[in-house]
């Protein structure tokens, strides 16, 4: 039973005893101390005051003084106004750490025998990946990293939109000004050439209908009857229809682009267990369009069309199948839903996508929930804020995108100047150099991401993020390798910091017992991030852990201690800070170096 447990155990018969009142302990909840207050945890004592019928500050004397008498744990306490401030004496703390300190399942709650699906990246093949899609995939990593940990058998998955008109332009600008050229003999990733092609069709585009605006047709006119986009609509339909050459440059590209995509997920340390794609689902859902209107979700109007009527829960209508028979996006999306059951039996589907489509999630999620679908009560959409950059917006068509491989080189280099500027390399070897560079550089980009609430937007500023002071990802990672550097030395000098070698200490200082408090708090802090699905949580624990283990390093010595055991438990709790720091940044898809 953990401390909270038993405080809040105590505080439960207390009511019995000195109230007359059943209180049950789940019921109840304690938070922590203020750090002007003395104390650990706090009691809010204002909800009980209509069966205490007593003022706060005597309710909470009351409360505490059978606390102290009857908890092993309590050891003094204070009443300020409707707190009570409850402080728990060192046994305690020793007998948490080491409790801590021979978990070997630290960071794994245990198994719900639950499935979850994490859907996240989602490219388009039409071009490679930006700045928006790595807090994309970032997010979607960590959450299944996350959920992994608080006990759920986890799928993450990727559907990649591979079919439409976007794709078709690419293609039919490849056609006019290709000239054949291959990844090989443009010396370019094949994503990036595909978007090459997509950005150059979007400027003949509007060469085209800036002529015939000139020849006087209307602007609306001109896009619709500009020749390229009559050449893409009649692709994408050549596509549909199976003509083989369209197919076989479709496929030809979207294998360039996929070469590409692959070399840019490895670089990020992002994998995935299952592909979707669009071009396979895109006929899906019709089967569930004539369910719904079998059992009354749907309903059909004069056209033809099928809608679903979801003013009842708060909404619209909204089109589910055209009269002419064919699909809207919703219409795969249910069809997909059930596909991804029928591949799995999840019981809980997070789609990992912008703010941009909560509507669409909500008429999603609704929709199958008035299906009845066994999954409907598991869906979440896990909608994310946009990412500007002090230079503003970013836009595919016309090539002003942060390209996600520049971005991530620009942050390897930037923490490579930065780096060698505060000289932390001494010792390195010319590999492992490098071998650091990427992991600051890439552990600096997706901390700054991740520690922001994902339904924030956000200003990305790279130079801001590579610090080594602050909260940046380098000064976490900072503080791990100064703790790595301190256990070399240990073993080195032959301290045994094993459980036997502090086993009996019974007094520790405030700055100790202020990292057996963080320390403690980790699973909880594990639970709440599955809960809340944020790992901006994790980040948040993780720099109040490293600033902690700074503040305790400054303070106390290490190696100059004289008692034995004093030094052994300093190492010790270093060492158990280490561990809980690699655990959670592991959470964040960051690896921490041993050495700086």
């Amino acid at each position: 039973m953990t401390i909270q447990e038993q405080i809040l155990e105590t505080i439960s018969k207390a009511f019995a005893q000195a109230f007359d009142h059943q209180v049950a302990p789940e019921s109840l909840a304690l938070q922590p101390t203020r750090k002007e207050f003395e104390g650990n945890y706090t009691f809010v004592l204002f909800p009980f005051l209509k069966f205490t019928k007593m003022k706060p500050e005597d309710s909470g004397e009351k409360i505490g003084q059978y606390l102290v008498e009857n908890c092993e744990a309590v050891s003094a306490f204070n009443v300020v106004k409707g707190f009570l401030n409850i402080s728990v004496n060192e046994q305690s703390w020793m007998a948490v750490f080491q409790a801590l300190y021979q978990n070997e399942q630290l960071g794994q709650l245990p198994p719900k025998n639950q499935k979850v699906m994490v859907e996240f990246s989602s490219p388009n093949t039409n071009k490679p990946l930006h700045l928006g899609h790595l807090r994309n995939n970032f997010l979607g990593f960590s959450v299944a990293e996350i959920l992994q940990a608080n006990g759920y058998e986890v799928i993450k998955a990727n559907l990649v939109n591979d079919r439409g008109i976007h794709i078709c332009k690419s293609m039919v600008a490849y056609l006019h000004f290709g000239n054949g050229e291959t990844p090989e003999s443009g010396g370019l990733k094949g994503d990036h050439l595909a978007g090459k092609y997509y950005v150059l069709f979007d400027k003949a585009y509007k060469e085209e209908i800036q002529a015939l605006t000139e020849k006087g047709l209307a602007e609306d006119e001109a896009k619709k009857q500009a020749p390229l986009m009559l050449e893409a609509q009649e692709m994408l339909r050549k596509w549909e229809a199976g003509d083989e050459d369209t197919v076989t440059l479709w496929k030809t590209m979207n294998s360039w682009v996929y070469e590409g995509f692959d070399a840019t997920y490895k670089k990020l340390g992002v994998s995935f267990d299952k592909f979707y794609y669009e071009s396979d689902t895109y006929l899906l859902g019709k089967n569930i369009v004539n369910e719904g209107l079998e059992k009354g979700v749907f309903f059909k109007k004069e056209n033809n069309s099928v809608w679903a009527n979801l003013t009842e829960e708060g909404l619209d209508e909204k089109l589910v199948l055209r009269g002419d028979g064919t699909s809207v996006y919703i219409t795969q999306d249910m069809g997909t839903a059930d596909l991804k059951y029928d591949d799995f039996k999840i019981n809980k589907s997070v789609y990992v996508v912008g703010n941009e489509q909560d509507y669409h999630f909500d008429v999603l999620f609704k929709i199958m929930r008035k299906l009845g679908r066994p999954y409907g009560e598991g869906l979440y959409h896990l909608s994310y804020g946009m990412v500007d950059l002090p230079t503003g917006k970013m836009k595919s068509r016309e090539g002003t995108v942060v390209d996600a491989d520049d971005l991530i080189q620009e942050m390897v280099d930037t923490a490579e100047s930065h780096t060698k500027e505060l000289g932390k390399i001494e010792g390195f070897s010319e590999e492992q150099a490098k071998a650091l560079y990427e992991m600051l550089g890439l552990g600096a980009l997706k901390y700054f991401l991740l520690k922001v609430d994902p339904k924030k937007r956000m200003l990305f500023n790279p130079q801001e993020s590579i610090e080594f002071q602050g909260n940046t990802g380098p000064f976490i990672q900072y503080s791990h390798a100064r703790i790595a550097s301190i256990l070399r030395k240990a073993n080195q000098i032959g301290v045994d910091y094993s459980a036997a070698g502090f086993e009996g200490l019974q007094q520790v200082e405030n700055a100790e017992k202020e990292l057996i408090i963080l320390l403690n708090d980790y699973e909880k802090k594990i639970a709440q991030a599955g809960e809340e699905l944020s790992p901006s949580i994790i980040a948040q624990y993780m720099f109040d852990l490293a600033k902690e283990y700074n503040r305790f390093y400054a303070e106390l010595s290490i190696f100059s201690e004289a008692d034995e055991k004093v030094r052994s438990f300093r190492v010790a709790l270093s060492a158990q800070v280490a561990k809980t720091l690699q655990s959670g940044m592991k959470l964040l898809g960051i690896n921490v170096p041993e050495k700086m």
